[in-house]
């Protein structure tokens, strides 16, 4: 099964591999399929022609892939152009919503970079102490 250019996996149970989607989680998933009339527990392989129709047009209502990336990245600049708070911690690279980042935030900041004390003949030969 194909749904805005993403294959979604034929073995997977459904409610599972619709969440393969960018803008369809855990939370709506289920919406989604009440709103379809498909049973969760189903696998995608075992889905009828009629099901499938019906998921992809209760999906034309959402907002998916490309058109949500799209409204993101635009927020994101918005808030980067307006000069907000949580504009600058986007400009910077750094956590938005209050995490502390002494400590933590390596996944946003990056890997650690120690800096220390170099040896003398290294700072000499990079011109930082004249003999």
């Amino acid at each position: 099964m194909r749904i805005s250019g993403i294959n979604l996996p034929d073995e997977k149970r459904v409610d599972i591999g619709l969440t393969y989607l960018f803008g369809i989680g855990r939370g709506n998933v289920g919406e989604v399929l009440m709103k379809a009339g498909v049973e969760p527990s189903k696998r995608i392989k075992a889905l009828t022609e009629e099901e499938q129709k019906n998921i992809q047009k209760v999906l034309e209502t959402y907002k998916l892939e490309g058109d949500l990336r799209v409204e993101i990245q635009d927020n994101i600049k918005r808030l980067k152009e307006i000069g907000s708070y949580r504009g600058l911690r986007h400009s910077r690279n750094l956590p938005v919503r209050g995490q502390r980042t002494k400590s933590n935030a390596r996944t946003k900041r990056g890997k650690r970079v120690t800096i220390g004390a170099i040896k003398k003949e290294v700072a000499a030969k990079m011109g930082l102490v004249s003999e």
